[in-house]
């Protein structure tokens, strides 16, 4: 007898912690600060969206194995934040047999939505590209007045990420600091002997750190100073995992302007490319979203404009 019902991986419940309360960027705290949130409307900084990536590798690691670290992709749109002391957990819809893609997601304890997503391996059609296919031209930009589509980095950034390394102002910790408080370690992460690949590999989170270490090189126009968030964001291996201490280079490219009611979104895609610039070995795409009313001048310049 066969059935039709869908099933679903589950993982446990964790509680996430704040790494970003020291964060700077623009020369001012950011939204992760418990002041500058509650300032903003929010009940308190909340904890850096990607830090609920660290939940799904341990299911999608079970669905698919070691080819989850060398080409898998997860395409997460962002709906509640999360403080810390609140629980979360990862399901993940178990897919057909042969299939390369299945819709995974993340709740508070309560039930509370907190990401929804596309999980995949290879190339294919994955959540943010249809959601970016769907977005209509914003009506008037103010902070980002000056952005244009297909606007790329001043230059190429050169990044690594190395176990003591406080990786800066924008993420004022560590890798070895992070594994002290992730929620779902592996010694893969820490120990080369221990890792498929010989080398101890970047978690799926911290690949998202890699990939914003260096992002005020790329010089975008944005006005300020102005507060955002992580609205939406994709990680996506193409020839991975990647590595601890070894060298990349990142290549940023604008790929879309958006715009809501509450903010003017920029959505950046970072191509990560092995140190000498020539294969592509992983890709981010991430919607940053800027507050329209974190910028003082905001109603005034609309008004001028």
């Amino acid at each position: 007898m066969s059935f039709d019902t869908p099933l679903a991986l589950t993982g446990p419940l964790r509680k996430p912690r704040q790494m970003l309360g020291e964060q700077e960027y623009g020369g001012h705290s950011s939204i992760h600060d418990d002041a500058m949130a509650e300032k903003l409307g929010f009940k308190a900084g909340p904890i850096e969206g990607p830090t609920q990536f660290s939940l799904f590798p341990p299911l999608l690691a079970q669905i698919w194995g070691n080819a989850w670290f060398e080409r898998g992709c997860l395409s997460a749109h962002y709906q509640n934040m999360v403080v810390e002391g609140e629980e979360t957990r990862a399901f993940a819809a178990l897919p057909k047999d042969g299939a390369m893609s299945t819709r995974v997601w993340a709740e508070k304890a309560d039930g509370t939505p907190v990401l929804e997503a596309s999980a995949s391996i290879g190339p294919g059609k994955t959540l943010l590209e249809e959601r970016m296919a769907a977005l209509r031209p914003p009506e008037q930009l103010v902070i980002l007045r000056d952005l244009k589509l297909g606007m790329t980095g001043a230059e190429d950034e050169r990044v690594r990420m190395d176990a003591d390394q406080n990786m800066g102002a924008l993420y004022p910790f560590s890798l070895n600091q992070k594994l002290a408080k992730i929620t779902e370690n592996s010694p893969w992460y820490s120990e080369a002997k221990d890792s498929p690949w010989g080398r101890a590999i970047i978690p799926l989170e911290m690949v998202s750190v890699l990939a914003n270490y260096s992002s005020g090189q790329a010089r975008f126009p944005v006005k300020h100073p102005v507060i955002g968030l992580f609205a939406d964001q994709e990680i996506r291996m193409i020839d991975g995992p990647l590595f601890v201490g070894e060298d990349y280079v990142l290549r940023r490219e604008i790929v879309a302007l958006s715009e809501s009611k509450r903010t003017e979104s920029y959505w950046v895609r970072t191509r990560i490319f092995d140190s000498a610039g020539k294969k592509q070995v992983a890709e981010m795409l991430l919607n940053h979203a800027t507050l329209k009313h974190s910028y003082a001048n905001y109603e005034a310049e609309r008004a001028q404009a």
